[in-house]
């Protein structure tokens, strides 16, 4: 039998599981992005199919079996030859020297492996910054919804008033105007907002792979430090230029000497014999030493040797831009901190005072000591002073996302 105790924590669990489910943090977000990304689950497909490139280079260093059989027959026999001849064999291959291609090969086959997992990381980072940043967006948006609904709200009680005054020949048309010109503007504002959200979360949708209905609050721990680790997306370019420069030995190669080996085992059978056209061996072994070495190719080789390694040069320049890139932007993403804080501070300050101000204003309002107009403006002041507190709140966490993203941290490691 179910204790008291126990009845009363089955219900309320039964009450809050909805708001659970409901709600998102940036945590779960983040989450679901790394586990149900269309983008990312095609980078681990990528990376699958380069390790499978470079296993099947690795096999390249083992010896081959093949195993075939023919059939021939002549038609008109010629002298010492059977008119049938059958035959099964099986051949064993074997690259005994080749310049040091397979190497170079499975050396460039490593380095795109290496790429491509720096590639999928850095894949996964950008994406986390995207969601991290859509997260705080929407968070702004709703802000300036609710700020926007308060507004409405204390308009359309004033909109009431006013009518009956109105009706009561206490206020003007205009007075009636005024405020139905504002409340209408309001509307198209609340409107407007609310298919921004709309639009930003199904953009977290896709990215994310879940059902959005509400966010809860999120925040980031804050750094105690000021360094930062090379960006995956310039290591995945150095294991690129690596890889050209592979590709470029490898093809170097084809000067140097190659060696190989083949020694095949055969079975025959003869049909349509007779003393002029007599049997052949039943069985023969066949060894084979092939040395190959190439003398002129009016530089062919060595012109595509050429261009693979301009290619590789052109990586070069693109990595010492990114590395100076990632400098500055980590630069800018301690000051970007700093700022979001002072406007943050002023952003409280101002909100203070638009409160302070609102409420005077109100009480002298319903007293006719003030006119609409005054009112209005106070409103105003007031919705955008909440909504741009509100906004400062999160940028200053946008701030923090940015400055982990540049230091080349997973965003999801500094979520509280």
């Amino acid at each position: 039998m179910i204790s008291r105790m126990s009845r009363w924590t089955l219900l309320v669990v039964c009450l809050l599981l909805p708001t659970f489910l409901g709600a998102q943090t940036l945590t779960s977000l983040l989450e679901g992005a790394m586990h149900n990304n269309n983008l990312l689950e095609a980078g681990r497909f990528d990376t699958l199919a380069k390790q499978q490139e470079r296993a099947s280079q690795k096999s390249t260093y083992y010896p081959t079996l093949d195993i075939g059989g023919y059939y021939q027959r002549f038609d008109v026999r010629s002298s010492f030859v059977p008119g049938d001849l059958y035959s099964a064999y099986a051949k064993l291959s074997l690259d005994l020297y080749d310049g040091g291609k397979r190497g170079a090969l499975l050396k460039q086959k490593t380095k795109e492996l290496q790429a491509s997992k720096y590639t999928q990381k850095a894949l996964q980072k950008n994406i986390l910054l995207q969601v991290m940043q859509d997260f705080f967006h929407i968070k702004n948006l709703q802000a300036s919804l609710q700020a926007t609904h308060q507004a409405q709200k204390a308009l359309g009680a004033q909109l009431k008033r006013v009518k009956q005054f109105y009706k009561a020949k206490l206020a003007t048309k205009d007075d009636v105007d005024k405020l139905q010109a504002a409340f209408d503007t309001n509307e198209y504002t609340i409107e407007s907002l609310k298919f921004q959200i709309f639009s930003i979360k199904t953009s977290l949708e896709l990215e994310t792979g879940m059902v959005i209905q509400e966010l809860q609050e999120g925040s980031f721990v804050k750094p105690s430090r000021a360094e930062y680790e090379i960006l995956e997306s310039t290591q995945a370019l150095k294991a690129q230029q690596e890889s050209l420069k592979q590709i470029a030995q490898s093809l170097q190669s084809i000067y140097y000497p190659s060696l190989r080996v083949e020694d095949t085992y055969s079975l025959h059978g003869y049909g349509r014999t007779d003393p002029f056209h007599p049997k052949g061996p039943d069985k023969q072994n066949t060894l084979l030493l092939t040395l190959n070495m190439r003398l002129f190719d009016n530089a062919s080789t060595l012109e595509k040797q050429k261009a693979v390694l301009l290619q590789a040069a052109a990586l070069d320049e693109k990595i010492r831009y990114q590395t100076k890139n990632q400098e500055l932007q980590h630069k800018l993403s301690v000051q970007r901190i700093v700022t979001s804080k002072a406007k943050l501070k002023s952003a409280k300050s101002a909100l203070t005072s638009a409160k302070n101000a609102f409420d005077t204003i109100e009480k002298k309002y319903n007293a006719g000591v003030v006119d609409n107009v005054a009112y209005l403006d106070a409103l105003t002041v007031l919705t955008k002073a909440k909504a741009l507190y509100e906004s400062a709140r999160n940028d200053t966490e946008i701030a923090y996302g940015i400055y982990y993203f540049y230091s080349g941290e997973n965003l999801l490691e500094y979520v509280k």
